[in-house]
C-alpha cells in the first residue's frame, strides 16, 4: 500500500480574495474540492496532510511578507493538517523541512492540490518525480490564471488544460476529488498515461 502525502499549495487569500485571482477552475469548485481533500485525508489511517505557504519580500506586489494575500485562506486553516512548511520559490521542495518529513513519514507518494496548476503545482510534481515518488494531482482541486507575455498570451483554462496534459504524459496521475477518494477507499492503483500514448492518441492512432 502506498503512504500519501497531501500536498495542499499555496491556498492563499491572494488568490482568492486579493490580486491574483485563479479564473480556472473557478476558485467556487476548486476550493471546496481542497477542503474535501483535507478531510478525506484526516479519516485515512496512510494519509498525511502538508499545508504549504508561499511568502515574498514584504515589497513584493503579491504574497508580500505580512500582508493579508499571505494569508492562508480561513477555509484551509480551519481544515485539519499535519505539517505546515513556507516557501519562497515554486516547488515545495525548495524548503529544507519538507523532504525529511517525508522521508521521516514513509511517504511515497504525493498528491497535489492547490495553485497554480501551471507553476508551483507543476515544478513540485517535476521534482517529486524525478526523486522517485509517486505523484498524483487533482484536476478540480487546483487552478489556473491568465499570461501574457512576450511568449505569447493563454487563458486560465488553456493553461490549466495544458499542465494537467503534460502531467498526465510523463508526471503525474490525474484525477477528480471523487477519483481519488475512490482510490483511497478502494486501495486501488490510479492509471496514468505515457508521453508515446499521448502523443499516438492525439494522431488518432490509438
Amino acid at each position: 500500500m502506498s503512504k500519501r502525502a497531501l500536498v495542499v499549495i499555496d491556498v492563499q487569500s491572494e488568490y482568492i480574495s486579493g490580486k491574483f485571482r485563479i479564473e480556472y477552475p473557478a476558485v467556487e469548485i476548486s476550493l471546496p474540492n481542497i477542503v474535501t481533500a483535507m478531510e478525506t485525508a484526516a479519516r485515512e489511517d496512510d494519509v498525511l496532510t502538508c499545508v504549504v505557504l508561499h511568502v515574498l519580500p514584504n515589497d513584493a506586489p503579491i504574497f508580500a511578507d505580512g500582508s493579508k494575500g499571505a494569508d492562508l485562506h480561513p477555509d484551509v486553516s480551519a481544515a485539519p493538517y499535519d505539517f505546515l512548511v513556507t516557501k519562497t520559490l515554486p516547488s515545495v521542495f525548495s524548503d529544507p523541512a519538507f523532504e525529511p518529513w517525508l522521508r521521516e513519514n514513509g511517504v511515497d507518494t504525493l498528491t497535489i492540490v492547490g495553485y497554480m496548476t501551471h507553476n508551483c503545482n507543476d515544478a513540485t510534481a517535476r521534482e517529486a518525480m524525478h526523486k522517485g515518488y509517486k505523484v498524483e494531482m487533482l484536476s478540480d482541486a487546483t487552478g489556473s490564471l491568465p499570461y501574457k507575455n512576450k511568449g505569447g498570451s493563454v487563458t486560465a483554462e488553456e493553461l490549466h488544460r495544458a499542465t494537467l496534459t503534460v502531467m498526465e504524459s510523463a508526471y503525474a496521475a490525474i484525477m477528480t476529488t471523487q477519483e481519488w477518494m475512490t482510490v483511497l477507499r478502494d486501495g486501488s492503483a490510479p492509471s496514468q498515461d505515457n508521453i508515446f500514448f499521448s502523443n499516438q492518441r492525439a494522431l488518432g492512432r490509438m
